[in-house]
């Protein structure tokens, strides 16, 4: 039976760690009863980072005119994708801020462009403050702003801009960003027109319980409505160089029990991803004990957790290694959890 709202708060504010823990690999070996535990080789590319929305909790963005703002020329991606497929990479995670500048044009050029040069690529870009924005710019709603990047070659959706789906939260943290509420229609509307996303949870910044309960219940929700999510990844805030920098980051016991309560929680979702990218390979890898059967990316880069001064870093061998010392086979995926080969 489905863990109900009232429990899930008492497992997570009460539960033994050891036995939310054990109760989420319990729940992972069922849905998991190969012992394979995957990963993608992909690239976090920042295409700019200016943004309008000057969220509390990010260290990354930059105002329009800032010495520091940026947006990537087409060669300079180009080149990024290019040392990606020589990796062995099938996936670019493209993402960046709100910036004024760049319409709608501009983003359907580009997928076209990735789409030519590498078509073999999956172009895992744009979240939902994304979408929203180049909606809003172009003037048109949501499904054909979604159906021309489809068309242009989005293959599916990462699930930023989350952070925790509380208005009372968000009011706190990125008060110019997109409502909840929003954040979940677009993610319903990019499911209704073929498009596959995963969904994340960003904890340890000024969030309680019950705004944890509300976020998952959210996902869950329409999750059951839509089917469209492949994976969930829960990731602790890093407070460093952000406007809220006096909060101290979310211990590795706090990730653990956020984790294995996603596990439990979220039934109809059927991959759970390890963030050794905030938390670092040791601890990614009792997390494979704690409900999640996937290390996540390669990350060739990343700067967004990085501007906060968090710089872990792994080549593909040191997270099958890191697997398999966990006492699994580790293996190489797609975006939609296809396997590719075995190590």
């Amino acid at each position: 039976m489905r863990l109900s709202p009232k429990e899930a708060l008492q497992a997570l504010t009460e539960a033994p760690l050891l036995e939310l823990g054990r109760q989420a690999d319990q729940m992972r070996q069922r849905l998991h009863c190969r012992g394979v535990v995957s990963f993608v080789v992909d690239r976090n590319i920042n295409y700019t980072n200016i943004c309008v929305n000057r969220c509390r909790f990010c260290a990354f963005w930059r105002p329009q005119g800032h010495a520091e703002g940026y947006v990537l020329s087409q060669e300079e991606l180009y080149q990024k994708i290019q040392e990606l497929l020589e990796q062995g990479g099938t996936q670019v995670l493209l993402q960046g801020g709100l910036n004024p500048a760049l319409g709608l044009d501009f983003f359907l050029r580009m997928l076209k462009g990735i789409k030519k040069r590498f078509p073999q690529i999956n172009v895992h870009g744009f979240s939902p403050p994304e979408v929203a924005f180049m909606a809003r710019g172009a003037g048109l709603s949501l499904r054909e702003t979604l159906l021309r990047l489809k068309d242009a070659g989005l293959g599916s959706i990462p699930g930023g801009g989350a952070e925790v789906l509380s208005e009372r939260v968000r009011k706190l943290i990125s008060p110019r960003k997109q409502s909840a509420a929003e954040w979940l229609q677009v993610m319903r509307i990019a499911h209704q027109v073929g498009l596959k996303s995963s969904a994340t949870m960003m904890f340890g910044s000024l969030e309680g319980p019950q705004d944890i309960l509300e976020h998952l219940q959210h996902i869950r929700a329409l999750q059951d409505e839509t089917g469209g999510f492949v994976a969930f990844i829960p990731w602790s805030f890093q407070p460093g160089n952000t406007a809220l920098s006096g909060l101290r980051p979310a211990t590795a016991a706090r990730y653990l029990r956020i984790l294995a309560l996603s596990r439990l929680y979220l039934d109809n979702i059927t991959n759970i991803q390890a963030s050794w990218v905030t938390q670092g390979l040791e601890v990614a890898q009792v997390a494979l004990r704690f409900g999640a059967n996937d290390m996540g990316s390669t990350m060739l880069e990343e700067n967004v957790v990085a501007s906060a001064g968090v710089r872990f870093r792994a080549r593909k061998e040191d997270i099958v290694r890191t697997i398999r010392e966990a006492g699994f086979r580790a293996a190489q995926r797609d975006t939609f959890y296809n396997i590719i080969r075995y190590f």
